[in-house]
């Protein structure tokens, strides 16, 4: 009976230790979902005594996450506001920056369109509604249907700020997410989206088109992967983690992880480019 009484209790404090086992909440950008889901399975793997927990919604859902203490971490694929900022401290919190990663934000269109690049003044202006059809710039005499995210979207925020300088043609078809913008354009000759570049490697059935910074300059594309680390892809971001103060324990371990050789080698295999020597020096900074 002792042993079985033992045996019991033994059972007992497992689950106890499973039930407790400790839990690294990340919420936010869609554009790094895949991504940090990678990186999550990856360092559960190798740390089995800490899970982290990763769900989407955009980069305004991760960045309010964190102001409203609902996570460790939030996901984002552009910068904090200074709205945020402000309402963070507000609150009684401090968000602290780490880039994780390079995103070279793609522009793409359906695979029959014989339009292969575009100027950034060419986006903005077929984004803001002031060119509406593929002949006003090279292709076919077809009204061009607008593909997009919505307002909470940190790539929405990105491209209406540093491409468009302006608001969003009305008649924009706002999506959940970079899959759901590959799969309509991937069905629409007429149409046109933006989505992460891990998103666009994998995609079939579109073009991914080449941009450059001013008519008269170089067209490149964000599947040059040189090119981009060069700087030289005029569509280029980081992609972002907040925490509430500098990280510490097992927050700070999954971040460290994302940097380490192990995290940057998933950041590659997902289509995405290394943090660059800016960033790196910010996140030590940050880190420590």
């Amino acid at each position: 009976m002792k042993r079985i009484a033992i045996a019991i209790l033994s059972a007992v404090l497992c689950l106890g230790g499973i039930v407790h086992a400790r839990e690294i909440v990340v919420k936010g950008s869609d554009t790094m979902l895949n991504l940090v889901q990678r990186l999550a399975e990856a360092f559960g793997t190798a740390q089995s005594d800490a899970t982290v927990s990763v769900t989407g919604g955009g980069s305004g859902v991760g960045i309010n996450a964190v102001i409203n203490g609902e996570c460790d971490i939030g996901d984002a694929s552009r910068a904090i506001a200074d709205k945020e900022i402000s309402d963070a401290r507000s609150n009684g919190v401090n968000p602290v920056e780490v880039a994780i990663a390079i995103d070279g934000l793609s522009l793409i269109v359906h695979a029959g369109n014989s339009v292969k690049q575009l100027t950034k003044a060419q986006i903005g202006a077929i984004y803001r509604g002031e060119i509406k059809n593929w002949k006003a710039i090279g292709g076919p005499n077809k009204k061009i249907t607008l593909y997009g995210r919505q307002p909470s979207s940190g790539t929405y925020v990105y491209l209406r700020d540093e491409v468009m300088k302006g608001d969003y043609a009305p008649g924009m078809l706002q999506m959940n997410g970079n899959a759901q913008i590959v799969e309509a354009v991937k069905n629409d000759e007429t149409g046109i989206g933006y989505c992460g570049v891990g998103y666009a490697r994998s995609a079939e059935g579109v073009s991914v088109l080449s941009v450059a910074p001013d008519e008269g300059a170089e067209y490149v594309s964000p599947l040059d992967n040189d090119k981009v680390n060069n700087g030289e892809y005029p569509i280029t971001r980081p992609l972002f983690q907040y925490t509430n103060g500098k990280p510490s324990g097992d927050a700070k371990s999954f971040l460290e992880f994302e940097l380490g050789t192990d995290g940057q080698k998933i950041v590659e295999d997902e289509g995405f480019f290394p943090v660059s020597e800016k960033y790196q020096k910010q996140n030590e900074s940050n880190l420590n």
